[in-house]
């Protein structure tokens, strides 16, 4: 049975509304959490992710508030992220409402915490989130792949090949699904990083999730080609430019399985 591609729009929270900008830079205010998250309920979505971009103790219980009213109103899988830093936190997002917890930088400091955080919720609710750039020339060391893992909204690079970490996270620490952001195209509107895209799906075997550089209808169905399993985006949903089911009716017309949108 074939599984169908996901479409998943993404929220960035920042002091309780959505905002977005170009490489996490230039931050507009995008709207209400709660209300883009109920939106794109009835319009079809997939799933929804929530990205605390404030990561503080403060910001922090406002997305404990945020998720929680978001899953009052919606009937589809969330997942949360943005200043992951222990299992305690991860618990603390599932109870909020969320289904799957994504964990980024704190996971490049510590990997165990992915095993820690799979061994106690399970694979399922384990998400690594990878912020991959390619490396600049003379980066040391050179990653194998090109690409290199990024942290803190792709600010810090680490040298590390986003690749291997993939493959080390899903094989090896539980990871139960790749949340892959290419930072040269975030928020840029020109396609996704289908080589990225590529790398990553020849190296895991759970499900990847393509991210960064969604601009138009004819971005998706690459990116599925390259190999992702589902599709997230943000600008273009919380502007107006485009509306899940237009970015469903083109996988579709490109042959991919997708759910029904509303």
């Amino acid at each position: 049975m074939t599984v169908a591609v996901r479409v998943i729009p993404c929220l960035d929270v920042d002091g309780g509304r959505v905002v977005k900008g170009v490489n996490f830079r230039g931050l507009r205010d995008a709207g209400d959490p709660v209300e883009l998250a109920a939106r794109y309920d009835q319009q079809g979505a997939d799933e929804l992710t929530f990205l605390d971009i404030t990561a503080s103790s403060g910001g922090r219980d406002t997305m404990y508030d945020v998720l929680r009213r978001a899953a009052e109103q919606v009937f589809i899988p969330l997942t949360a992220g943005g200043g992951v830093r222990s299992v305690s936190d991860v618990d603390r997002l599932l109870r909020a409402g969320a289904d799957k917890v994504a964990v980024g930088t704190a996971a490049v400091a510590r990997p165990e915490l992915l095993a820690e955080a799979a061994e106690r919720f399970g694979s399922q609710c384990v998400v690594l989130s990878v912020d991959a750039r390619r490396a600049a020339p003379g980066t040391q060391p050179y990653p194998p792949s090109g690409f290199e893992v990024t942290t803190h909204g792709g600010r810090a690079g680490t040298g590390i090949d986003a690749v291997g970490w993939a493959r080390r996270a899903a094989a090896d620490l539980g990871a139960g699904e790749i949340l892959l952001n290419s930072m040269d195209a975030d928020g840029t509107a020109s396609g996704f990083d289908l080589e990225l895209i590529g790398a990553v799906r020849a190296a895991v075997t759970v499900p990847v999730i393509a991210s960064g550089g969604a601009g138009a209808l004819a971005h998706f169905a690459p990116a599925v080609d390259a190999g992702a399993d589902a599709v997230l985006a943000a600008s273009v949903f919380h502007f107006g430019t485009l509306r899940i089911a237009q970015v469903k009716d083109a996988l579709r017309a490109a042959g991919h399985p997708v759910r029904t949108a509303c």
